[in-house]
């Protein structure tokens, strides 16, 4: 241990004078603690809502998406060219388009998926989410559905809404419902709006508002006649090896396959509501930082009281040949105690309360607003260490100036006046 540690060490344990700096001492640490603690509780719990968040976004989604109209006969040639890039695993076609639900009086717009269900459910976990009836009539849910017919009619093709939807328009499984389609369809006895009639065969949750309530799930062949492509798709989803490569494979695929085809991932769908929780989670970062910040004014103001109350200790040190920086080092390991003090208790009480609220619903959420009960939390090393950096270094500059001054201090005053 160097001397100017051991003496600095001596100086936190000794007694203080009078109760004042004993306490400011503690306000200091405490300060530095509650900051610490807050700031990796509310990072570990936004990092749980935004993975949250993706998480339910890639359930209903596949990781790429291309758009673009393929002809009937080309499908499998162009999922074969497709197939071919690195790390496509899986691939899927669909038909998307949009289209106007009614229901008896009620009318409100929806995206229509028609999809092969075996595909499909490879790429994402949208099977799982299905909460009443079945995919398009294959069988049907008696419980959830008593009386409800088990095969749809063979003229009158499935279809799967989410359940929020299905909750606007007061539809229910068993119930038929008809879009229709913006295109209009000319007649020989004038211009009418394409229609459809759909039988609702099942309700999803995805937990993601978004899907839920303005999305409609069929097959693949029913749909692509009814926006007019006869048996052809205008989209394909892909499944990749590993999520995080999503970007490269997205600009390998739009070099590959040129216009008029887009290419776009996951985050490029959704990136507004990615960027606002990335904002979001900046500025509380940045609002609960000044809680740290406010705790190294008590740092600075506890070690300049100790410059003051050891005056006579720092000119015997310096009367005896010790330099400057040696006082200077006494007073900044002085600092650094203090902050590393409450640095290590803001940590262990922050990682805590994060596991204390992952394990048990200390705050319960409203199951029928977030489709969750439990408030839900991710620890991530990487926010704990910035954390414990940052705290680190704005103790450690706080410390700074009352080092200079002990420093600074006259050996003969010292001497005469401490």
């Amino acid at each position: 241990m160097s001397a100017e540690l051991f003496i600095a060490l001596r100086y936190l344990k000794a007694k203080r004078k009078g109760l004042f700096s004993m306490i400011t001492t503690f306000i200091g640490i405490a300060g530095v603690a509650i900051g610490v603690a807050a700031l990796i509780v509310t990072l570990s719990i936004m990092n749980g809502f935004q993975s949250d968040i993706k998480k339910k976004i890639i359930d209903a989604q596949a990781h790429i998406i291309i758009y673009g109209q393929i002809q009937a006969g080309e499908t499998d040639y162009f999922t074969k060219r497709v197939k071919s890039v690195s790390e496509v695993e899986k691939v899927s076609p669909f038909v998307f388009g949009q289209a106007i639900l009614t229901f008896k009086n009620r009318s409100t717009g929806v995206i229509v998926k028609g999809f092969d269900a075996k595909k499909e459910f490879r790429i994402n976990n949208l099977e799982s989410s299905l909460v009443h009836g079945d995919w398009f009539g294959k069988k049907t849910d008696a419980k959830a559905v008593p009386g409800a017919a088990s095969q749809t009619a063979k003229n009158v093709p499935g279809i799967v809404l989410g359940e929020e939807l299905a909750k606007n328009i007061g539809a229910w499984v068993g119930d038929s419902v008809i879009l229709v389609s913006p295109k209009a369809v000319s007649t020989s006895i004038g211009i009418f709006p394409k229609m459809k009639k759909f039988k609702i065969t099942g309700l999803i949750r995805t937990g993601y508002y978004e899907f839920d309530s303005g999305m409609a799930y069929t097959a693949i062949e029913p749909v692509s006649k009814f926006f007019g492509l006869n048996g052809g798709i205008n989209g394909m989803g892909l499944m990749l090896s590993d999520i995080k490569h999503a970007d490269k494979i997205s600009v390998l695929l739009k070099s590959k396959l040129g216009l008029p085809f887009v290419v776009k991932t996951y985050a490029d769908m959704n990136r507004t509501l990615f960027s606002a929780l990335k904002l979001e989670k900046f500025i509380m970062t940045l609002i609960l930082a000044l809680i740290i910040l406010v705790a190294t004014f008590n740092i600075a103001s506890n070690l300049l009281l100790m410059s003051v109350e050891k005056m006579r200790d720092i000119g015997i040190l310096r009367s005896i040949g010790a330099k400057a920086s040696f006082v200077r080092k006494i007073f900044l390991w002085e600092g650094n105690l203090v902050a590393l003090s409450g640095i290590i208790i803001g940590v262990i009480l922050g990682l805590s309360i994060s596991l204390l609220i992952a394990k048990y619903p200390v705050v319960e959420l409203p199951a029928d607003i977030y489709y969750i009960t439990k408030v839900p939390v991710q620890i991530k090393a990487l926010d704990v260490l910035a954390t414990i950096a940052v705290s680190y270094a704005l103790c450690m500059l706080s410390a700074v100036y009352p080092a200079l001054r002990a420093a600074s201090i006259s050996p003969v005053d010292a001497v005469r006046y401490g």
